[in-house]
């Protein structure tokens, strides 16, 4: 709090989780209203859990939209994942997700494994002006680095509007600057406890877990595309880059063969959890892990 009673840090709940922004003097109610602005466009355009965003609207119907402006960079980094892990990583997992029961009613009833189209880019393609889906049915999934992608838009958001220290944090997703940050890397077994702690100057964590968004048995946000399945080998990661949207990248992409050389050659630093509760970490690691 400041002298006058003003918040430093504002809390609040946007595309299913909570936000916390901190800063070294209060967001203005016009500055708060651009970030939901912000947050809101981007909802409005990638979120399959909407009926009226333009994911939904290409899906159930097929077409062309003009190119979203951000879609060109998270379309090239997904062309990057579905390389380095052999598909299993795949803008196209929607409809996947969707018959296990993460539907856009989170209805949560299992309806079998789908993998997802295996040549992804035969049906979802763009170029400078549009973005085309040519099957109707074809859902657009982008939650292997969409929060990244936007925890990256709000802290860009935030540093050029605020002189001092910003830590944007979305729910375990988070970006820093001006200040150094200790962040523990949650046990996914035990909440209570931590495996490390990254301490963060001036660059990105994102953490991906299968004890998040898990229902039914053995059931959770992480599947292969190439068989619709839950991945069942790795528990948990956590990434650490310059910016969120490789980070988060990085930390999907852990839970896949290729996943670890993709991370190096992005320059990732990283620690991942076996599901059966090895600890490993990238070459020079700078996590402090408990052992």
């Amino acid at each position: 709090m400041t002298a006058n009673g003003e918040a430093l840090m504002w809390r609040f709940a946007a595309i299913g989780t909570q936000w916390e922004i901190e800063t070294a003097r209060p967001l203005t109610r016009d500055e708060r209203s651009e970030i939901s602005d912000l947050i809101a466009e981007f909802d409005l355009t990638w979120s399959r859990f909407r009926a009226d965003s333009a994911v939904t609207l290409l899906a159930d119907g097929g077409g062309v939209i003009p190119l979203p402006s951000d879609a060109d960079d998270i379309l090239t980094v997904y062309r990057e994942l579905t390389a380095a892990t052999a598909g299993a990583v795949n803008p196209l997992v929607g409809h996947s997700l969707a018959r296990r029961g993460y539907d856009a009613r989170l209805s949560l009833v299992d309806s079998g494994p789908a993998p997802a189209p295996e040549v992804w880019e035969d049906i979802l393609a763009w170029n400078e002006t549009h973005l085309r889906v040519s099957e109707p049915g074809a859902i657009i999934d982008i939650g292997a680095i969409g929060k990244g992608r936007l925890v990256d838009l709000v802290f860009a958001h935030v540093v050029t509007r605020v002189d001092g220290p910003v830590i944007v944090d979305a729910s375990g997703d988070l970006a820093v600057q001006g200040t150094p940050v200790r962040v523990g890397l949650e046990h996914p077994f035990d909440s209570r406890r931590v495996v490390g702690v990254y301490e963060l100057h001036d660059e990105a964590l994102c953490a991906s877990a299968t004890n998040r968004r898990s229902w039914g048995d053995g059931l959770h946000h992480v599947l292969d595309a190439r068989t619709g399945i839950p991945v069942r080998t790795i528990a948990a990661t956590w990434a650490v880059h310059p910016d969120a949207m490789h980070a988060d990248a990085a930390a999907t992409a852990l839970f896949f063969d290729g996943g670890p050389e993709l991370a190096a050659a992005w320059g990732v630093d990283w620690v991942r959890m076996t599901t059966d509760g090895r600890v490993e970490w990238s070459p020079g690691g700078r996590a402090e892990i408990f052992r």
